[in-house]
Order: C-alpha cells, then structure tokens, then sequence
C-alpha cells in the first residue's frame, strides 16, 4: 500500500517517524508532505496512493476521482466537511475520521471565551495598559448563568460538564435524545434553550439542518444581551445577522474561533468590526495534547481499515 500525508499533523517528525514505522516495516510505502491545497499539487503527490490521510484541508471530488488506487482517506479531524463524502462513497473509499482527540481543548477554549467575555478581560486589559481602572467593567460569574448547549455530543456535553462544575445551570439540545444522557444537562427545545440561556454555545456538526441555525430570526428568540460561542463550524451562524446583533447591543458578546473560511479571514468580515467579540483563527482544537493523541487516532485508523476492521469510520 502506498500511504501519502498531504498535511502536517502538527507533531515532532520523531512521533510521526514513530508512528509510521510499523507500516514501512511491514512493506508498505509512506510519504509526507507540507500543505498545498491546490489540486493539481496534491494529485501530483497523492495520484497513486492507496491512502490519503490529511487534517482540514480540502479534498475535493476531483482529487477523490483522480486517484484510482485509492481506498481509504484517513482524516485527522473531527469534521469531514471539507472532503467530498460524495464522491468517495461513488468511489467505494472508506473514510474515518479522529473522533475524540480535541474534545477537551475546544471545550476548554469554550469556557475561557465565556469567561473572558463574562469577566470583560480584553476591556479590563486595555484599560490596565492604558493606566485606567476597573470602573464600569465589573464582571460576572459564570456560575451564576444559565449555559445553553446546542449539540451536545462529545465536545458539546464535556463543555457542559465543565460548566457545571463551576455551578451553571446547563440547558442543551440536541436532535436525538435517548434518556441516557448525563444529569448534568436538562434537554428542551431549542426555542427553549435560545430564550432561557444567558449564553448559547454551539457544538453542531454542519449538515443542512444546522447551515445557517443562528440567524436574525433565532438571534431575535435569545436572551437580550446574551452571549454566543461558535467552536463548532462557521456557516452554523450568519455571520452579518450576527455582528449586527453585537453591533446594535442585542447580543452582549460573542466568541468566535471558526468562520466561513478557513482563516486568514478577510478584512471585510463582518465580525473582525463586532462590538465585545473575541475572535480566535480556528485554534480551539490546536493544543499540544491534542495534536499527538490526533496522530495517534490515525494510524489507529490505518491500522484498523488494514485489518480489515475500520474504525471511526465515517463512510
């Protein structure tokens, strides 16, 4: 088999050496290479191989199409959005993903943006810097808030078990609710959730139903002068619907680490403008404990589609 990475993994090349010798021992080839999202380039490097792994780069359909060898993508992400399922099942490839390995860093930037945004930490700190005082910016705790969870599967119920355990009151939605589900969270209607939350904290995957969730007409059903946290996709929220509820003092705040668009974000976006918005490139899964157990996931993967059995499988 010829295994081709078309992305870094964002680990030491001596975890990644390790990690990939086990299949080189066994016969079959491996190649690394630097992110290039032009198509052209990743055929050229990717044309023969047998398996693609990659992060969150594109993968398009004319790629999937352009590799007739190919079997197996093995995606070191949570989302697969950014591959064409639809040509790959057309094709009989098999796609996993890396389910589970930044579910505590994104929920840990979850609630630093809640906590930043309740505590006024970017106002305080400016006017720290520029000799002022804390006058007109006294804070709130988060234990004293009701915490909407919108999507609450594995990054979106350990998001809500950590706010519960600063003593939030925690609401959450979700489209199928077996009964099984921690006591930690109190499952209703999203129109519930939106008008009863001090902060709405979205952890959706972006499918149809959720494309465009948080819009004018839901934004209208929040909590004057709540708060709104996105970790989950971009198009989840109307980005302009948005910035003018934050602009118009609708909505209290906003944290936002993902985009329509994988970051850089233009200069023209509506939310780079936002009042009292924090706004981070796409980094909530980006931690040092997350990247390796990533790496690790996927050559589990590779290991698993190998034997035969596949595992996080996606498709």
């Amino acid at each position: 088999m010829k295994i081709v990475l078309l992305e870094s993994l964002g680990v030491s090349d001596a975890l990644l050496n390790a990690c990939a010798r086990p299949f080189v021992e066994a016969g079959h080839t491996f190649a690394a290479y630097p992110k290039d999202t032009d198509p052209q380039v990743q055929l050229e490097r990717a044309g023969d191989a047998d398996v693609i792994m990659l992060a969150n780069m594109p993968l398009t359909g004319a790629v999937i199409s352009g590799c007739p060898n190919l079997k197996f993508i093995d995606v070191a992400f949570t989302g697969v959005d950014h591959v064409d399922l639809d040509a790959a099942r057309a094709k009989g490839v098999t796609v996993s993903n890396a389910a589970g390995y930044s579910t505590q860093a994104v929920a840990e930037l979850t609630v630093c943006m809640m906590l930043d945004l309740l505590r006024k930490v970017p106002q305080v700190g400016e006017r720290c810097r520029n000799g002022g005082t804390k006058e007109g910016l006294v804070g709130c705790e988060l234990g004293s808030r009701t915490v909407g969870i919108v999507g609450a599967g594995a990054i979106g119920t350990r998001t809500a078990q950590l706010c519960a355990a600063f003593g939030s009151r925690v609401l959450a939605y979700k489209r199928h609710v077996t009964g099984e589900e921690p006591g930690f969270m109190t499952f209703v209607p999203l129109d519930e959730l939106l008008a009863q939350s001090d902060i709405v904290s979205l952890h959706c995957p972006l499918n149809d139903e959720s494309r465009g969730l948080i819009n004018a007409g839901t934004i209208a059903k929040m909590k004057e002068g709540a708060l709104l946290i996105n970790a989950a996709r971009g198009p989840v929220v109307d980005s302009q619907a948005l910035a003018d509820a934050l602009n118009s003092g609708r909505l209290g705040g906003a944290g936002i680490d993902v985009f329509e668009m994988e970051p850089p974000v233009p200069s023209d976006h509506p939310l780079l403008r936002a009042r009292n918005t924090i706004l981070t490139p796409h980094v909530a899964f980006a931690t040092a404990e997350s990247m390796e157990a990533r790496c690790r996931i996927v050559f589990d993967n590779l290991k698993a589609w190998l034997d035969g059995a596949p595992i996080n499988r996606v498709l």
